[in-house]
């Protein structure tokens, strides 16, 4: 009996990527369970990450590690975009799993590593996920340009300033201290340096801004670099 694990991997962690992850989870339990020389091993499944980078696999590496230990002996996937779309990844990967006679099957593309021809029909398959991986990047990029001439602003607005639904709308509170180190700048000809350490000397709160919504004004946050943002 082979101890067989599925892996799974969504790019975004939105509704609809999550409740296909869930799709492949129910449907490789169930491709596994159906195979009665195979023993189902579990699934690994990395929501919200790309394919292109494993660094940030978490679930794609304790499987791995689990395979290299001998607690696996294959691993299914739905495609090998799936499983990676770096050419030089997944057959790096592939090849280390095979040392340990631990194959991959990638069910869409028809590819089992332990076939003789697996790693030439891989090859090809791998080189052309990470194409359309760099396509994707481009179009994403293309997009994002258009709209910027347009005005819209991606991520959270600079210091001074709130970012709502791709719009800039100021923000009094942190206008206020923009001018104030404006006006020492320009027309009392204070330096970077001298303004930052006047405003930690006075506890004025600028920048930063805490995860999971928390405040952007933090004290004595006045470093060279902030006061160059600002």
């Amino acid at each position: 009996m082979l101890t067989v694990v599925g892996y799974g991997r969504v790019s975004t962690d939105d509704d609809d990527q999550l409740n296909s992850l869930q799709n492949q989870t129910t449907f490789f339990k169930e491709y596994i369970q159906r195979n009665h020389e195979w023993t189902f091993g579990g699934i690994y499944a990395d929501e919200g990450i790309t394919g292109t980078s494993v660094r940030k696999r978490e679930q794609f590496k304790e499987m791995i590690g689990e395979a290299l230990e001998g607690s696996i002996d294959l691993i299914i996937t739905k495609e090998v975009s799936r499983f990676a779309r770096n050419t030089v990844d997944t057959l790096y990967y592939v090849r280390l799993l095979k040392s340990k006679n631990v194959g991959v099957i990638f069910i869409n593309d028809n590819i089992d590593s332990r076939d003789k021809d697996g790693e030439f029909r891989l090859t090809i398959m791998a080189s052309v996920a990470q194409e359309e991986s760099r396509k994707t990047s481009e179009r994403v990029k293309w997009g994002q340009k258009r709209q910027m001439e347009k005005g819209f602003v991606f991520g959270r607005g600079p210091f001074g300033y709130k970012c709502k639904k791709g719009v800039l709308e100021i923000v009094e509170e942190e206008a206020d201290i923009v001018r104030d180190i404006f006006n020492r700048y320009v027309y009392e000809k204070k330096g970077i340096s001298v303004i930052a350490k006047e405003l930690i000397d006075e506890k004025v709160m600028v920048g930063g801004e805490l995860k999971g919504g928390g405040p952007r004004l933090l004290p004595g946050y006045c470093a060279m670099k902030n006061m160059q943002e600002i």
